[in-house]
């Protein structure tokens, strides 16, 4: 190796692209096991650090992998085919108008109150040395039996709850606990995240099959328009999961997003907890970006986790937790819920006003009791332009977002959500909308 110098190349660049070279001309080939990291900088007389550097960003690139317990390969980069140069894509159209967000309003948080939180959190320096708990931080776990027995009549204990990062990662912890359990039912086929869990640990997915082992609901989200499991059918299926010895993973998903009838008593508190996994989140109430989501499992499956909880890393952020828990003590939650039902139940109002004074009073519409969403449908004319299956890229075409729920020999059935923009745009951008589907069909 030529001799490093200490140029306006950064040392450990200079020993990337060393290596890169003979990676790439076939001096180093694939699976030749890389020098350690002490002997390189032994022999280059750099330190330890510059020499990590420059072999973590030669993996970063492809150039070489790490294997636990032994060190660093080269792959197979340099045998890989060089792909021809891509065209120039063609220039993004911006989005005028975008109804199928599932994003945030920007007025929806209180950005300046949460950072508060979040710096009264950091400066906790003893405790943000350790690692978090696996299950959550305890006085977080307090706080949220606390929170779901008030909001959601919900009796649990801190020890049968379990905190992680999003709804994903909990399923991860909860699959292999089901060990007995071998099939899974879910509403719809867009449950894609969960679905695929499940399929990786080997359970057969159906669809509005009440009969299988696992039945995954989202009892306040049963469309996507927001309709709403009544309370005879929440019973009906604990009675039918009780006679089957089914489990119900009951995913709360909008609980907080209720305008048009009282609130409905979760599957988890007509059931007392013993055939339910209730799976709760703070993404919506929040911010997609603060990934803190939890379950609380049955006392026999607690138990079960109890016995390996060490195996897992928490995936949630600790600051993040320590933040919240004191965001919900100092009761700022439930008045972002209050702030969050005023907003959304105005532009929920405000959408439905701009519909049906563009598209007219006559024009089918679904809305349900919850949610931040309308399904609208339109009527198909004989000969359109092209398939209505179509539509969405077409819209997209013209500045539009939207998403297609469905459509039949007579009507497409369109999904309008109100979430992300701003209540004065929806008069603009239903005329918008109209005149697109004009031109389409």
């Amino acid at each position: 190796m030529p001799k490093l110098t200490s140029d306006s190349e950064h040392l450990y660049m200079q020993v990337y692209h060393y290596y890169q070279k003979r990676i790439l001309d076939g001096s180093f080939p694939p699976e030749m096991k890389m020098p350690s990291l002490r002997r390189c900088a032994q022999e280059l007389e750099l330190s330890r650090t510059t020499v990590e550097s420059a072999y973590l960003q030669l993996a970063a690139d492809g150039y070489i992998i790490s294997r636990p317990q032994s060190g660093y390969y080269v792959t197979e980069i340099a045998q890989r085919p060089v792909s021809a140069p891509s065209r120039a894509s063609a220039p993004q159209i911006p989005v005028r108008f975008d109804f199928a967000s599932s994003g945030v309003d920007r007025e929806s948080f209180r950005f300046d109150l949460w950072r508060r939180y979040l710096k009264s959190a950091l400066r906790q320096d003893e405790r943000l040395l350790t690692y978090g708990e696996p299950q959550g931080e305890r006085d977080f776990r307090e706080t949220l039996a606390d929170y779901v027995k008030k909001q959601r009549n919900i009796l649990c204990e801190p020890e049968d709850i379990v905190v992680g990062a999003g709804v994903q990662s909990l399923l991860h912890i909860l699959c292999p606990l089901l060990r007995t359990k071998k099939t899974v039912s879910f509403p719809t086929r867009s449950f894609l995240q969960g679905i695929s869990v499940f399929q990786d640990y080997g359970f057969e997915v159906f669809y509005r099959n009440k009969n299988c082992d696992l039945i995954y609901v989202t009892p306040a989200h049963m469309t996507k328009w927001g309709e709403i499991m009544p309370v005879s059918r929440r019973l009906e299926l604990i009675h039918h999961a009780q006679r089957q010895g089914s489990l119900i993973l009951e995913d709360d998903f909008e609980n907080e997003f209720v305008y048009l009838q009282k609130p409905t008593p979760s599957l988890h508190s007509l059931d007392g907890g013993r055939h339910v996994v209730y799976i709760g989140s703070f993404s919506r109430l929040l911010l997609p970006s603060i990934r803190i989501s939890f379950m609380i499992l049955p006392r026999p499956l607690s138990r079960a986790y109890q016995k390996v909880a060490f195996h897992y890393n928490q995936t949630a952020s600790k600051a993040e937790q320590i933040a919240l828990t004191q965001f919900i003590r100092d009761g700022h939650l439930a008045s972002q819920t209050r702030r969050l039902r005023r907003l959304y139940s105005a532009k929920l109002k405000g959408l439905l006003e701009a519909v049906t004074d563009t598209f007219g009073t006559e024009v089918p519409l679904q809305i349900g009791s919850a949610g931040t969403s309308i399904a609208l449908s339109l009527p198909k004319k004989e000969d359109p332009q092209g398939s209505p299956s179509d539509f969405p890229a077409f819209a997209g075409e013209h500045g539009i977002r939207i998403e297609t729920l469905s459509q039949d020999s007579d009507f497409i059935t369109l999904l309008l959500s109100c979430s992300a923009m701003p209540l004065e745009d929806f008069p603009s951008a239903c005329r918008a909308l109209k005149e697109v589907w004009e031109l389409y069909v």
